[in-house]
């Protein structure tokens, strides 16, 4: 089969010829049709991430066809472990150490192989795995969001932000987001949001507080410096999620702000099985169709990774493969 390699430090995928996966007891083949981008990709390729290993397939998400020619997705949510609070010692993300979904078969358990949303085409149900999951968890586990609740949403344009976006509105929330883009926000708005404010900009978190009198709830991708500001427009017993760390460690963050205003800091990562087979019902439920940027053939797969590391896409990026 042909799949997207990753060889080395600093350096493109490598497409070619690698061995096909073999079956094995508990586990399936799965022929591939669509695979989706994320960060943690880029992450990789650059050495950003632990225990990287040559060579290596990437990719997290996928969805594709079984041996009884059923359409599935995969959760790329490996060994989550017993306790639903947290991932146990063996837990790990489908990319590494495992081979992903950049190829045209994988290998994977049969416990992580689902059906693919009826309403979804496979580009479109490759998109929603890991950054679905990811947004389910951090919306309804970490912050039970409420229908007529104000969610706050940073980075409006990456997956896990538009799936948040879409998951929230579809619990009845108000939402509103943070971007450095008023094209981004404007997008945003017109897929539901309320509004949008420049985080960039001097002031923007008094802004947003006074004009919506404050949020219940709050997704974050990044913290860094800009997490002080976000605390700010928290109303009293607020709850706050976050799930990466991409501006840095949080800095100038107010304790008495946070145990005055009885504030929850949550962190998340990804999320269990059970986790998945509910977000995926949610999203049937309420015919939730993930946005796509932008579908590249698998053999550009290298140029699908450099316009995710330029972060200018508004949704997933996808690779269609055979």
């Amino acid at each position: 089969m042909k799949a997207l390699v990753l060889t080395a430090k600093d350096q493109p995928l490598d497409y070619k010829e690698v061995e096909t996966p073999a079956h094995t007891e508990g586990y399936q083949i799965i022929k591939l049709k669509a695979a989706a981008l994320n960060h943690r990709d880029v992450w990789i390729m650059k050495g950003l991430y632990g225990g990287i290993k040559y060579p290596s397939i990437l990719g997290s998400d996928g969805a594709g066809v079984d041996a009884d020619g059923k359409a599935v997705i995969i959760c790329p949510s490996l060994a989550w472990g017993d306790n639903p609070l947290t991932q146990g010692k063996s837990f790990r993300i489908l990319g590494l150490p495992d081979d992903g979904t950049f190829a045209e078969y994988i290998r994977i358990e049969s416990q992580n192989v689902y059906p693919k949303p009826k309403h979804l085409t496979f580009e479109q149900a490759a998109a929603l795995p890991l950054a679905g999951l990811t947004a389910y968890r951090a919306l309804f586990t970490r912050c039970q969001i409420k229908a007529g609740e104000k969610v706050l949403i940073s980075g409006i344009g990456g997956g896990v932000a538009l799936f948040a976006l879409q998951f929230a509105l579809a619990a009845g929330c108000d939402v509103w987001v943070t971007s450095s883009s008023d094209e981004k926000i404007n997008k945003a708005i017109a897929l539901g949001a309320k509004g949008g404010f420049r985080y960039n900009t001097e002031g923007w978190a008094k802004a947003a507080t006074e004009q919506t009198g404050g949020f219940d709830a709050l997704i974050d991708s990044a913290v860094g410096a800009g997490f002080a500001d976000m605390i700010k427009t928290c109303k009293p017993a607020a709850r706050v999620c976050f799930f990466g760390g991409t501006a840095g460690p949080m800095t100038g963050v107010s304790p008495q702000l946070i145990f005055y205003k009885q504030l929850s800091i949550f962190g998340t990562t990804m999320g269990s099985d059970a986790e998945f087979a509910k977000m995926v019902k949610f999203g049937v439920k309420h015919k939730i169709i993930p946005i796509v940027d932008s579908v590249f053939p698998i053999e550009k797969g290298n140029d699908a990774l450099r316009l995710m590391d330029e972060g200018k896409q508004f949704g997933k990026i996808v690779l269609s493969i055979g």
